[in-house]
């Protein structure tokens, strides 16, 4: 099919472009597939000290904060131990993309206050599968930013070597 003009976007399509592009899991979009995204994201509000989910609740959402600070732990024992603090344009939650997953994390408010992009994970798997190149790109980027996680964490299993055992960890994940 022959396009003979080029959908145009608005000067608020364009800014929100811009600061959706500022994430890694959608920089390598165009405008195009970033418009079909857009219609099945909502923002929420949240105060602090609010949790966003706890870990092993169900992926239902991709969250990318437009404001505030967001505080993403682990549990260890009756306590948090801090994973990583998430600000404007980052994205987290995003095992969103696979079905059937469950939250590693727990992601709690740490701002006086934050606004959140969601986008429903419902959207993201329909959207995934009526546009295959979408899908490509979306995981190709979500497989680099998990590559370089597990860089980081045998870098800091090297360096703490003897603390846990990261063999018990890859073999219950391997595909035999």
């Amino acid at each position: 099919m022959l396009k003979l003009f080029k959908k145009s976007f608005t000067e608020k399509d364009l800014k929100l472009f811009n600061f959706l592009s500022k994430n890694r899991l959608f920089e390598k979009l165009s405008y195009e597939e970033l418009s079909l995204i857009v219609p099945h994201m909502y923002t929420r509000s949240y105060k602090e000290n609010e949790v966003i989910f706890f870990s092993n609740d169900p992926s239902h959402a991709l969250y990318l904060v437009k404001s505030g600070i967001i505080s993403l732990n682990i549990e260890l024992k009756e306590t948090f131990e801090k994973l990583n603090i998430v600000r404007s344009s980052n994205l987290f939650g995003t095992n969103a993309l696979i079905e059937d997953t469950k939250r590693l994390y727990t992601s709690i408010v740490i701002s006086e206050s934050a606004e959140l992009y969601v986008i429903p994970q419902i959207n993201l798997l329909e959207l995934m599968e009526d546009h295959v190149e979408l899908k490509a790109k979306l995981m190709s980027a979500y497989a680099e930013v998990h590559d370089e996680y597990m860089q980081n964490l045998f870098k800091a299993y090297k360096s703490s070597f003897g603390f846990f055992d990261l063999g018990m960890v890859y073999a219950k994940s391997q595909l035999n």
